[in-house]
């Protein structure tokens, strides 16, 4: 690694824990004006969360969704786009790989779990390229905007057709059958392959941006698109193709969070893993390694609202209040940068 990449590395690493550090401490002061001791508060996160064998199992398990969803945010970025509409792509993968796996009865596993892998990711391509497609609108408006349709869609089936008759209380989907369920890893943990997926499509990602010509043209349609224009890279496809990519992996999420941890689809398959995934890209820049890091420090903050509800008696909302800090701060770079020129 040439001396510059070093110290640029080691720049963005430090800038990196000096931005969690002030993070951490602006909430703990928000802890002490709720009157509970910020020390005891983050001893207590790190122990369950961490130091527990258990505990970090669930922060790997929350974890998976954000990998694939960041990397959804991640390519359309890298061509100069904004995807907001990752929540909206893991809703309706979700869906057409639920179709797929209670529709193809009597498959072997290792096909039929193709077959809903494959399925989530179509089902995401398509929300996905819909403002792909629509080249004279903002994309990050459409985006926005589907990310409320896609519910309803995902409702309508919940409630109505495929809503399971035993479970008249609670709108859901009948159970999935074992050939479509994600194989899990560590007896004792939920840990399954959804996780194993991100790792694999991470470093597919990191390697083609950054050794193939498919990440040379990518990065530069999003640096100067009339350039690259110029150049005889059609652009408007890449802009297509990204979002094409970006749904899928945003889809493979959904469908794997239902076939792994819920294994019915129902209305709440989703916290907000959509946005959390556009939270990390942001915070990582669309780099492979920060997309790792960041993955896995937002899995941890979430895990820690049910800590903090346990041992602090505090709402799970806190849990939000920390993740608005983290956004506030990411958005403010920008402008600090323009400031000081």
């Amino acid at each position: 690694m040439p001396k510059p990449n070093i110290i640029r590395f080691w720049h963005g690493l430090l800038r990196l824990l000096v931005t969690v550090v002030v993070i951490l401490g602006i909430f703990g002061l928000f802890l002490w004006l709720m009157g509970r001791d910020p020390i005891k508060s983050y001893r207590d996160t790190f122990r369950l969360n961490l130091l527990n064998p258990r505990g970090l199992a669930e922060v790997v398990v929350r974890m998976s969704p954000l990998l694939l969803t960041a990397l959804g945010v991640a390519i359309p970025f890298r061509a100069g786009l904004i995807n907001v509409g990752a929540e909206g792509q893991f809703m309706m993968g979700a869906l057409l790989g639920t179709w797929v796996a209670l529709n193809l009865p009597g498959l072997s596993q290792s096909l039929h779990l193709l077959l809903v892998i494959l399925a989530g990711m179509l089902g995401g391509a398509v929300w996905g390229a819909i403002p792909g497609a629509l080249g004279w609108a903002n994309e990050t408006i459409t985006t926005l905007l589907l990310n409320y349709l896609a519910p309803l869609v995902v409702g309508y089936f919940v409630f109505g057709p495929w809503r399971a008759p035993e479970l008249a209380m609670y709108p859901q989907t009948p159970e999935f059958p074992p050939s479509a369920r994600f194989p899990m890893f560590f007896p004792g943990t939920r840990m399954h392959l959804g996780f194993f997926l991100g790792l694999f499509f991470l470093l597919a990602y990191g390697y083609l941006i950054s050794r193939s010509r498919w990440g040379l043209e990518l990065r530069a349609v999003g640096g100067n698109p009339e350039a690259a224009r110029r150049l005889g890279i059609p652009v408007e496809r890449w802009i297509v193709g990204a979002m094409v990519l970006g749904g899928a992996l945003a889809g493979l999420a959904g469908i794997a969070e239902v076939a792994a941890i819920h294994g019915r689809l129902k209305m709440a398959i989703s916290p907000g893993y959509g946005f959390m995934g556009f939270l990390v890209n942001w915070l990582a820049f669309a780099n492979p390694i920060g997309i790792l890091i960041m993955s896995f420090l937002v899995a941890f903050i979430a895990s820690s609202g049910f800590t903090l509800q346990l041992t602090q008696r505090l709402p799970y909302a806190a849990v939000n209040v920390l993740m608005a800090l983290i956004l506030f701060t990411v958005l403010a770079k920008p402008f600090a940068k323009g400031v000081r020129r």
